[in-house]
């Protein structure tokens, strides 16, 4: 399958779960349930993987699905979803369902993601410094999704929808590198 149609399967999905959420009132519960579903999936990646295999029927993974729900305490929204990917055989795009739900869900409550690169994990200090300071320039609530990228080899590199700022060591040497080029 195609990267554009299951890009365009999971914005349905996720369109429609948010506005399930929306309609019985609980989306802040459901984008909780749902980043906790992204944390279980990143940790133990035959989650999916097994939810996906076809050989399992739908009302196995069902009765797994409402063990898990139950253990995780995920709501009753979260696990209706759940139900209704297994039942389309949907489980090999959960992950780009639950990213997509997670990025709506964040453009309809006004917050701004951005992407920061680094060389390694900030600590508290330098994420709440760095994340105090994005707030102030945009003036709205930021969600700021962390990438270690050793290659840098130090500073930052921040990018918001198109526009990047580049303050890494890497980015500081290839513009030298161009301007002693002549800029060609």
């Amino acid at each position: 399958m195609k990267k554009d149609s299951k890009s365009k399967i999971a914005s349905v999905y996720a369109e429609a779960l948010y506005g399930a959420a929306e309609e019985l009132k609980a989306v802040a519960k459901v984008h909780g349930d749902v980043l906790t579903l992204i944390k279980v999936i990143k940790e133990e990646e035959n989650f999916a993987k097994s939810f996906a295999n076809p050989l399992w029927n739908a009302d196995s993974k069902k009765s797994a699905l409402k063990e898990i729900a139950s253990k995780l305490k995920l709501s009753k929204e979260s696990l209706n979803c759940l139900d209704i990917i297994a039942d389309n055989n949907r489980f090999a795009e959960i992950e780009q369902i639950l990213d997509a739900f997670v990025h709506l869900y964040y453009k309809k409550q006004n917050i701004t993601e951005i992407s920061v690169d680094s060389v390694k994990k900030l600590t508290d200090k330098q994420n709440e410094k760095v994340l105090q300071m994005l707030e102030q320039k945009f003036g709205k609530k930021i969600v700021v999704n962390y990438n270690i990228v050793p290659e840098l080899l130090g500073g930052l590199r921040m990018q918001y929808g198109s526009t990047m700022i580049d303050d890494s060591v890497l980015g500081k040497l290839n513009r030298l590198e161009m301007m002693m080029k002549g800029g060609q």
